[in-house]
């Protein structure tokens, strides 16, 4: 390439990582760590060759409506439904995401996640802080033993596998899925695949919602899957905030329609509401779900690979078609 491509990196990222895409392109890069609005969204596509953008760059229809030199979107994340992948490639880009990297870590913090909320961590950790703890007693702060019990698992994909994978191998836990009538294979021995997410609700101690975002599964857990789930059922989440209704989710956790819940992402992200923060049976992270050194690089040095791939003229290792 006689001159390099010019690339707008939307959020700051690893050191390695820019100095990766300092070797290939010429780069612009943010460092605000907030979103994009739409207007500075729609002049990076009318002036850059390719941008590199992250969960919440407004990048729906009405991005893609003015002025587009950009041609490639080389999304750093899995998932993608910031995209409106079909309007983007009817504005002549190709998309990219960032599979595979993100899968093992995310299941971690489902992992914690369950152990948070099943044990009552974040509860017993506040009363540290604030001074309340008196001491060790038989009847403190008793939670539920995950061990041995049955995780149902909303979405049987790379993260929903793994995440049963570590339950089953590492606490001997039964495992239920439900998969939306997606194919699926899976070496963990006697994985059963549920009928509906309120017959998978039914059979779990501890579901994890591993769904993909996106309108399809917005809202797909609220009042009617709670109030088919056990009441010392525990819910954790690690997919996009939207799927599950805060407001619906507030009511169970109230009305003790379940025991416990887990949330590393929200339905208003970043912003948290006051009723969702004030339960003690609701442990809170900061979508925590990659937030590990190896793997943000990882993730970034396969978007660096996808960006190269289309700048010289190769199949995108990672294209999104829809």
């Amino acid at each position: 390439m006689s001159q390099k491509p010019t690339v707008l990196v939307t959020r700051p990222l690893p050191d390695t990582v820019m100095a990766e895409l300092n070797k290939s392109f010429e780069i612009t890069a943010r460092e605000s760590f907030l979103p994009l609005s739409l207007e500075e969204m729609q002049e990076a596509l009318a002036s850059y060759d390719g941008i590199l953008p992250t969960l919440g760059d407004p990048l729906q229809a009405d991005a893609f409506s003015g002025d587009m030199k950009c041609k490639m979107l080389g999304n750093f994340g899995v998932g993608y439904n910031h995209i409106d992948v079909v309007a983007a490639r009817a504005a002549g880009l190709q998309v990219s995401n960032t599979p595979g990297a993100v899968t093992d870590a995310t299941a971690d913090i489902a992992i914690l996640l369950m152990l948070m909320a099943a044990r009552r961590a974040s509860e017993g950790e506040a009363s540290v802080r604030d001074g309340s703890w008196i001491g060790w007693h038989p009847v403190q702060f008793l939670g539920q033993h995950v061990t041995g019990k049955t995780m149902g698992i909303v979405g049987f994909g790379r993260i929903g596998q793994r995440v049963a994978q570590k339950a089953r191998y590492g606490f001997d836990m039964d495992i239920v899925c439900f998969n939306a009538g997606f194919p699926w294979e899976s070496d963990i021995p006697g994985v059963r695949e549920m009928g509906s997410i309120a017959e998978l609700m039914a059979e779990s101690d501890v579901v994890s919602i591993n769904v993909p975002g996106g309108p399809a599964n917005r809202h797909l857990i609220s009042d009617a899957e709670f109030d088919a789930m056990r009441r010392h059922g525990v819910i954790v989440s690690t997919a996009r905030g939207d799927v599950i209704e805060e407001a619906a989710l507030v009511r169970a956790l109230t009305q003790g329609k379940i025991a416990s819940a887990g949330l590393d992402v929200y339905e208003f992200e970043p912003t948290v509401g006051e009723e969702l923060r004030s339960l003690k049976n609701c442990s809170l992270l900061p979508h925590l779900g990659t937030a590990a050194l190896e793997v943000r690089t990882e993730m970034g040095m396969m978007a660096v690979d996808n960006m190269r791939a289309f700048f010289d003229g190769n199949p995108l290792p990672n294209e999104v078609f829809e």
